[in-house]
């Protein structure tokens, strides 16, 4: 039987960050099934093509609007080709995770919802609230609800256009912590676009030994509570150690994904998974 390839799309553009490590570490514990290669999307304009199988879209800085129109146009299109090889009657599919920057890229990008600025960043950890449909959700299995996400970011998924949904057959299966003194639109924090392709708008692959490390370095967390106060920085300590919380998340989301895809791919010809 052939070794799968995974492909890992980085879209941090050079921006040191932690996304990129947790993944890897993830997809290493899959090594005796699968070889995987890392894509440099933004600075390099690397994408990778149809030989692969599974493949995982990182988060990334700055705006999922704009682009040079050189690499976005390449995602795009990548996007678009991976999308008419699943509804072709081409076997076996191709898997796709997409993560925070490329969640929202997709949203966007399949006329799904609006990714708008949100009034402020949002920084650490944030309960995350199933749907119905996300009651049921296979990758939440045995996560609370409101679970434990990992949660950095600028913009946000709201909107959804409910014809589009249904044309496509996506699902929302999240959307972000009820906030009642908040006149806002609660964004949309996880769908299922088809049913190889999945998309979170948090993080996690963020693992909680190395947040835990990378957060308590001193100039760091000063930095942290400066911006954001010392009740925001410890309930993220909190929620790291709390194995109920983001260990729970971190275990169980983007491994159960990579275990999916794994299996149907290498199920007997014409068997699936129920």
């Amino acid at each position: 039987m052939r070794r799968l390839k995974l492909a890992i799309l980085d879209l941090y553009d050079g921006e040191p960050n932690q996304g990129m490590r947790a993944i890897t570490e993830i997809v290493k514990r899959f090594e005796g099934q699968v070889d995987f290669k890392i894509f440099d999307v933004r600075k390099k304009m690397e994408i990778p093509d149809l030989s692969f199988d599974i493949f995982i879209s990182s988060g990334g800085p700055g705006s999922p609007l704009d682009g040079d129109g050189k690499w976005n146009a390449l995602f795009y299109k990548w996007m678009d080709e991976v999308w008419l090889y699943n509804e072709s009657k081409a076997d076996p599919k191709k898997f796709v995770f997409f993560i925070c920057h490329s969640f929202q890229m997709a949203c966007d990008h399949y006329d799904l919802a609006r990714v708008i600025e949100r009034k402020s960043r949002s920084f650490g950890t944030t309960p995350i609230h199933k749907t119905e449909l996300g009651k049921s959700e296979r990758f939440f299995e045995g996560l609370d609800d409101p679970f434990c996400g990992a949660d950095f970011r600028l913009w946000q998924v709201i909107q959804p256009d409910e014809e589009e949904f249904e044309r496509r057959g996506a699902k929302i299966l999240a959307l972000e912590k009820i906030r009642p003194h908040i006149p806002l639109e609660r964004a949309i924090m996880a769908v299922r676009f088809s049913k190889e392709i999945f998309g979170v708008q948090f993080h996690p692959e963020a693992d909680p030994e190395g947040m835990l490390f990378h957060f308590n370095k001193p100039d760091l967390k000063e930095k942290i509570v400066a911006e954001h106060g010392v009740e925001k920085f410890e309930q993220m300590m909190n929620d790291l150690k709390d194995e109920s919380k983001i260990p729970a998340t971190y275990d169980k989301i983007l491994p159960s994904f990579i275990n999916e895809a794994i299996q149907e791919l290498t199920l007997p010809e014409n068997s699936t998974l129920v």
